[in-house]
């Protein structure tokens, strides 16, 4: 019981500690010259900016330092230069085939889910009796914690009493193929876990195409009609062009989330036999073998390749992406 106590009373005194930070920002800034509008404003987001520094920039600098030192949670890190670097590229068995999965995962994934999202919420646009129920059920899996879904998809893989194996078994006895070992076989692990992210097209980015859609004006669709256009013309080059910018967002929310996939992987628990997620492979190396300064260095590669794969989509956007108002060059 103490112990609750002890932590409600830090859960109450955090925000008086910030509310005492922010007048003292406010009135620090404002002895040095600053205006009363600048001053109350920049006393009203330090908290959030103190909270960013302590738990976002700091350990992100003080990660990419001990990319270049041995550490291992014990101890002081011990600077070793780019010996972790060249330890995972040429001699770590475990980097490369992560590598590859997490890739392939991800080049599979993303345009399934982008694609998937934006047919179900076409279908979620249209306007019948009890869509709104129809829009309720695809959110819920929003809100559904990713172990209790880890969970469910790795009954549902059970290569014994799975679900999915008893109703491909049919099609399996056609081919005289006995039952799969989804999570235990490398050559079906990538596969269990791409047919999994389908889960991904209901949800959040359902609801965000859905509200894409029906920001589109009904005018263009109507001025379509009068020049007989078909549903695929103004498919393309209607309902494409002006929800462009919400196809952006999701290709770039849906390459940072595939390329960091990690809590549904970890429950799951397939062979190793087909390589382990990046994320999987910095969890192992860091805290299981504590190899921090190698978990470190894996973690920027990681950040290193959704950065680059994240500036390719930008580069190509002005190939694709429409913004109202916009002039073409």
């Amino acid at each position: 019981m103490e112990q609750y106590i002890g932590t409600t009373e830090r859960w109450l005194l955090t925000p008086v500690v910030l509310m005492f930070l922010a007048l003292i920002i406010y009135f620090l800034l404002r002895k040095i010259g600053w205006k009363v509008r600048a001053a109350t404003g920049f006393a009203l987001i330090s908290p959030w900016l103190i909270g960013f520094i302590i738990f976002t920039a700091f350990p992100l600098i003080y990660s990419l330092y001990l990319s270049f030192t041995n550490y291992s949670l014990f101890g002081t890190p011990k600077w070793i230069g780019l010996k972790n670097y060249i330890y995972i590229f040429t001699s770590d068995y475990e980097f490369w085939p992560s590598v590859r999965l997490t890739l392939l995962y991800a080049v599979f994934t993303v345009p399934i889910g982008v694609i998937g999202s934006l047919l179900i919420a076409m279908l979620l646009n249209n306007r019948i009796k009890g869509i709104g129920v129809f829009r309720t059920i695809y959110y819920l899996p929003a809100v559904m914690p990713d172990v209790a879904v880890a969970l469910i998809w790795r009954w549902l893989f059970n290569s014994q009493s799975g679900l999915i194996n008893y109703a491909l078994s049919p099609f399996l006895k056609l081919f005289h193929i006995g039952k799969i070992d989804w999570f235990g076989d490398p050559k079906y692990v990538l596969w269990a876990f791409i047919i999994m992210s389908v889960w991904g097209i209901f949800g959040t980015n359902t609801v965000v195409f859905l509200a894409g859609l029906q920001g589109v004006p009904r005018s263009l669709y109507e001025v379509a009609d009068l020049d007989g256009a078909s549903p695929w013309i103004k498919f393309w080059n209607i309902t494409i062009p002006q929800i462009s910018p919400v196809i952006l967002l999701q290709v770039v929310m849906g390459i940072i989330s595939a390329l960091q996939i990690f809590t549904v992987a970890m429950f799951v628990r397939p062979t190793t036999g087909a390589g382990i997620f990046m994320n999987q492979l910095i969890y192992n190396r860091g805290f299981t073998q504590l190899h921090m300064g190698q978990a470190s260095a894996i973690a920027w590669v990681l950040f290193v390749i959704i950065l680059a794969f994240t500036l390719l989509v930008f580069k190509s956007t002005p190939a694709w992406v429409h913004y109202e108002g916009e002039i073409k060059r």
